[in-house]
């Protein structure tokens, strides 16, 4: 509990932040922006409703809540909210948890709280000594942190809070971010900056940017953060960045976040002076065990390794004649003692297999099925290829019912434009989440499936390749958090709306305006069609820049096969698509009936995926009554247009939005349409050197022709 000075802190520090003369926000803030109710009758009503606090219990975590708790309430209210040690009026609020405090217990009436797990919370209104009292509780002083932010964020949002009776628990155990961060931070695929670890200045100095970091990710769910990147590093496994990495975990532990590292596989060789990395070698066994140990050691609440192996170079098992279940089984038999866990990507191809790129990781995994420890997750990226703007949800789901399995989403925009384009992803993951596998009969989930529904699985999770860098917003682009955000409640709820947490977003950081929060709405949840259309329209995808994945570049053809674009879209005279029906590489097979025939027919295959499932005629009759060739121009046009729209829209909300981010968003919707026309042009001209047409009647000529987007070349992209 924050003395009576701390409390005048940080009411100064409010004072100073809320003044009149700073009318620009720079958007660090992220969505905990605690500023002053603006509604002169809410404002009223909650000052009524809040007259002191009385948080419950000593530990870090209830130090971090209750530090959260006074800082949001001042800013919110605009005065002090004083810290009380009874109850003795009104309007008391009390937090804390059945583990720590007789006086939660007492009024929950009995040791725990039956409905809610041990990250879960309770907020209700009762009465205690004839005093009404909001109380926020939880099994756990986590939980009891969680509710901090969720009250909060309810007052953010102009929520009532005369009568409240809510309860919430997560879904999912593990609710971890990845960090694509290097050791010399940079991050692959990273669009906003430098890392945000500075590891030449760890463990000396820990700069109040990693306790925001923390704070945002406890307020909206998230309890783990892999550090490193899956191309890992062995290094950071060395006694120089393990105590880095302690100093880092020291700062997340209150906020109820672990830190996980990236293994390399061949660490015993690269740091350990071995001379394998046989998983099956005793010596590899010994010194992983003892690697676990020592990192224990260092922090003794560590989380477990992510890896990748034997995928685009990265070492592995296999380099030995092992299975994928024999290096995970190893590592996490190392880590077991400790209650670590392995999450292991899926993410497994190899040019030199002859086999459809989008089939080889259900190839690999499957007959695995039930062979990995209890300790070890599957971590399967949403689709079967690369993250592409859209993609049919990954055949591994509902295919293993003998391992757990999380899904891997990426929150950093490599396929989508970078951070320069604006594209809310809340609805590419309720897509995924919400898709039926019929792996257990219809209405099989993947979002139940990861989350335990179906059968007795121990571990849950979700995971999210993470968007963060060292720009002053955190995302670069503003919109950018709302992704983070996004990601963080769906990971708590595979069930939850895009479209009510696109709203949540924005009452927390852009507007409380009604017309405002739905013209902002509509353009957040149009976004993500928006660039499918513009992009990859009708299930085409990988149409990017080689390597730099950076724009159009439909005509890549040279190196490895399954790098270009050709080897996906297949445009030739006849046709356009990649068929996967049993005529071609069959892997409509590895879905569940009905799935299988449906996707396999194109008269019912869901047109947004059709050229993902079927190589088809450029005459082919669409739903529209256009042909396919028709149907593709217009679909480029659709999504360009909606870019032009939004900004067109956005220019009526001058005066509305705060200043410097109006201006930012501006800047950068503009560098949107102009890309977006970049790749409906570019695209159009190279496959109408396929299908010998015309653009349909009304539709503008390209500005340039084909060799001139052939001919554009790119140095410094970032995120390569």
């Amino acid at each position: 509990m924050a003395n009576k000075s701390g409390i005048q802190i940080i009411v100064l520090f409010l004072s100073i932040l809320l003044s009149p003369v700073l009318k620009a926000d720079d958007g660090y803030r992220l969505w905990l922006r605690y500023d002053r109710v603006s509604d002169p009758g809410l404002l009223k009503s909650y000052s009524g409703a809040i007259s002191g606090i009385l948080t419950e219990g000593h530990s870090a975590t209830m130090n971090a809540a209750s530090h959260e708790l006074q800082f949001g309430l001042a800013g919110l209210l605009g005065n002090e909210i004083q810290c009380v040690t009874g109850v003795t009026s009104h309007g008391t609020v009390i937090a804390g948890s059945t583990a720590n405090s007789a006086l939660v217990r007492s009024l929950i009436g009995s040791n725990t709280i039956n409905t809610v797990n041990g990250e879960g919370f309770v907020i209700r209104t009762a009465v205690y000594n004839k005093k009404k009292i909001i109380l926020i509780a939880g099994n756990e002083d986590t939980g009891v942190l969680y509710g901090v932010f969720h009250f909060l964020q309810l007052l953010q949002q102009h929520k009532q809070i005369a009568e409240l009776n809510i309860e919430n628990s997560p879904a999912t155990a593990i609710r971890v971010l990845n960090h694509w961060d290097n050791l010399d931070r940079t991050v692959e695929r990273g669009y906003a900056g430098f890392s945000l670890w500075n590891w030449h200045t760890l463990p000396g100095y820990l700069m109040q940017q990693y306790t925001d970091y923390a704070r945002a990710n406890a307020s909206v769910g998230i309890n783990g953060t892999v550090l490193t990147n899956v191309n890992a590093n062995a290094l950071v496994l060395t006694p120089e960045y393990l105590v880095k990495v302690a100093a880092l975990a020291g700062v997340f532990r209150p906020y109820g976040i672990k830190v996980y590292l990236t293994a390399r596989f061949s660490a015993p060789i690269d740091i350990g002076g071995l001379r394998t990395a046989d998983p099956l070698d005793p010596d590899v066994i010994r010194w992983w065990k003892d690697k676990a140990d020592e990192i224990y050691g260092h922090i003794p609440d560590f989380g477990g390794f992510l890896v990748k192996a034997n995928s685009e170079g990265q070492p592995g098992p296999q380099n030995y004649g092992r299975t994928h279940a024999d290096g995970a089984n190893m590592l996490a038999d190392a880590l077991a003692p400790h209650n670590g866990i392995v999450m292991w990507r899926a993410f497994v191809y190899d040019n030199n297999v002859p086999e459809d790129r989008a089939k080889q990781a259900y190839s690999e995994f499957t007959p695995l099925d039930g062979k990995f420890r209890d300790n070890v997750l599957i971590q399967v990226k949403n689709g079967p290829v690369d993250f592409q703007p859209r993609e049919p949800f990954h055949p591994l789901f509902g295919a293993m019912p003998g391992t757990q399995v999380m899904p891997e989403f990426q929150i950093t925009q490599e396929y989508l434009g970078f951070a320069t384009h604006l594209v809310y992803l809340a609805p590419l993951f309720e897509e995924c989440l919400k898709a039926d596998t019929h792996a257990r009969g219809a209405g099989t989930t993947v979002g139940e499936i990861i989350s335990g529904v179906h059968g007795d699985k121990k571990l849950t999770g979700m995971a999210g390749v993470a968007n963060t860098g060292t720009d002053r917003n955190w995302t670069g682009h503003p919109f950018a958090q709302a992704n983070w955000f996004a990601f963080g409640r769906m990971a708590w709820n595979p069930k939850a709306s895009s479209g009510d947490i696109a709203r949540e977003w924005i009452l927390m950081t852009l507007s409380h305006d009604s017309e405002t929060v739905r013209g902002i709405s509509e353009m957040m949840m149009s976004s993500r069609e928006a660039a499918v259309n513009y992009m990859t329209p009708l299930g085409l995808n990988h149409l990017m820049g080689e390597g730099h994945h950076y724009g159009p570049a439909p005509w890549v053809h040279t190196g490895r096969a399954d790098w270009t674009s050709v080897y996906y879209h297949r445009a030739d005279t006849s046709g356009i698509g990649f068929d996967r029906t049993p005529r071609g590489s069959n892997a409509v097979s590895q879905y569940s009936k009905p799935l299988d025939d449906m996707f396999g027919d194109p008269a019912r295959c869901p047109e947004n995926l059709l050229l993902w499932f079927h190589h088809l005629s450029w005459d082919h009759r669409m739903s529209s009554g256009r042909t396919l060739w028709e149907e593709l121009c217009y679909r480029y046009f659709e999504g360009a247009e909606t870019v032009s729209a939004n900004v067109r829209y956005w220019d009526t909300l001058d005066g509305k939005i705060e200043s410097e981010v109006f201006e930012q968003v501006k800047s950068l919707l503009l560098i949107q349409e102009k890309e977006a026309a970049w790749w409906r042009d570019a695209c159009i001209l190279y496959f109408r050197t396929f299908s010998g047409r015309q653009l349909p009647r009304g539709l503008k000529e390209p500005e340039h022709p084909l060799e001139y987007y052939r001919n554009l070349k790119f140095s410094n992209v970032p995120g390569i």
